[in-house]
């Protein structure tokens, strides 16, 4: 199993260009799963484990996937309706096959998803969005089983008790060909929600009022092939612009959305960094000299909890006191363990972390728990005085791509090593 060794130090300086959107990307890829006639190709693909699992999973239920240069093109239809556990069990939005399924195939068995352990983040939202267009649903031996209508699904005004991006973004490829309007209530805004609406509506669907907390689904017949761009990661790009900050280096972030990020972007500035929006790109720069500053993830446009664990990482070596408060997932604090082997001083309490900041990190065995508390592990490495060694790397292959050259490029000594 590999490892990354970091010595840490280096100020991290030049230019990196952000990837497509891991987020986006994989609800994208199960469209290919709606075609009726035609190819889906997607551009700016991530060459990623969770892409290259999904690709798998698409292929074993019939789907040709073509992969060349970071472009993936999706034909054919479904010849199986099962997503067996194998596949499954190693990503959560293997879940998102389910609706494409239901409303393409009229049926559907689903293994119950794995990927990170940062709560239960149960699927059940998903469950009662299908009952309410009509399929019959049970849950059996690990797997969730789903049956529509002899006419398949019908569309139906559907109130998400809590704001679920998963469970929007299922809904919306199901209510895609499902007979009638769909209207769902407290829908997540998040760009990928946008992102994938605006390749639906390529391919044909009628969608209105994505990045809105209101969205109106009118089913059609068939949806067909077209050409989408992924959206740039605003997840990575965010935790290289943290990497910045805490080496206190200068990084010119390339083929991104500063709208994306203006939550972050606020926080940074507050706590002392220098950032400047362009058009496609941002520049962050540092000094080092860190302002305490409180946080609390929500829903988008407020904090993304993908960014809490680097976040407080950089509060670690602030001039001062920091709260951190998540609320999104109730497990979300895996990496504190690991920072305090560094030297941090946090104290958690329920969903709060107090962060009192030290004048320098030092390097150390760390073990990586999911994929965002591995890149927080990372940032805290290259910041760190002496050498660090991270084991269970394959938590940031999930997430980020081609992550050591990047940082390499940018003079970060980072080099993967076996066991």
């Amino acid at each position: 199993m590999d490892s990354l060794k970091i010595i840490g130090g280096n100020k991290l300086r030049g230019t990196i260009q952000i990837s497509g959107a891991k987020n986006a990307a994989l609800p994208l890829m199960a469209c290919g799963l709606l075609l009726d006639n035609g190819e889906l190709k997607l551009s700016s693909m991530p060459d990623l484990a969770d892409t290259k699992s999904m690709s798998l999973l698409l292929y074993s239920l019939g789907i040709e996937v073509k992969n060349s240069n970071n472009i993936v093109t999706l034909l054919g239809e479904p010849k199986s309706h099962i997503a067996a556990y194998d596949i499954v069990r190693k990503m959560r939005a293997s879940v998102l096959v389910l609706g494409p399924l239901l409303t393409r195939c009229g049926v559907a068995k689903v293994s119950l998803p794995g990927g990170c352990s940062i709560g239960t983040r149960p699927v059940d939202l998903h469950i009662k969005a299908f009952e309410q267009m009509g399929a019959k649903i049970t849950l059996s031996n690990g797997y969730i089983e789903a049956k529509a209508p002899k006419d398949g699904l019908y569309g139906a005004e559907i109130k998400f008790p809590i704001i679920s991006v998963g469970a929007t973004e299922n809904t919306i490829m199901a209510a895609s060909l499902a007979k009638g309007t769909t209207t769902i209530v407290n829908a997540a805004k998040e760009p990928e929600i946008v992102d994938l609406s605006n390749c639906l509506n390529s391919m044909g669907a009628k969608i209105k009022g994505a990045g809105t907390n209101i969205i109106t689904i009118e089913g059609v017949k068939t949806l067909h092939g077209c050409s989408h761009k992924v959206i740039s990661d605003r997840i990575e790009a965010g935790s290289f612009a943290i990497a910045a900050a805490i080496t206190g280096g200068e990084l010119e972030l390339t083929d991104c959305n500063p709208n994306h990020l203006t939550s972050l972007s606020k926080y940074l500035i507050n706590s002392g960094v220098n950032w400047e929006n362009n058009e496609n790109s941002i520049k962050v720069s540092s000094n080092g000299d860190l302002n305490p500053i409180s946080i609390k993830t929500e829903e988008y446009p407020g904090f993304p909890t993908d960014l809490q664990a680097q976040f407080m990482t950089l509060m670690c070596i602030a001039n001062g006191e920091s709260e951190i408060s998540e609320t999104i997932f109730e497990n979300r604090f895996m990496h504190v363990p690991e920072l305090t082997r560094m030297g941090a001083n946090i104290s958690v309490d329920a969903g709060m972390a107090k962060v009192i900041g030290v004048d320098q990190l030092h390097g150390a065995r760390l073990m990586a728990t999911d994929l965002r508390a591995s890149i927080s592990l990372v940032i805290a490495a290259l910041s760190a005085q002496g050498e660090s060694i991270i084991s269970r790397i394959y938590h940031l292959d999930r997430g980020y791509e081609k992550l050591e050259k990047k940082l390499i490029k940018c003079g970060a000594n980072i080099k993967r090593i076996e066991d």
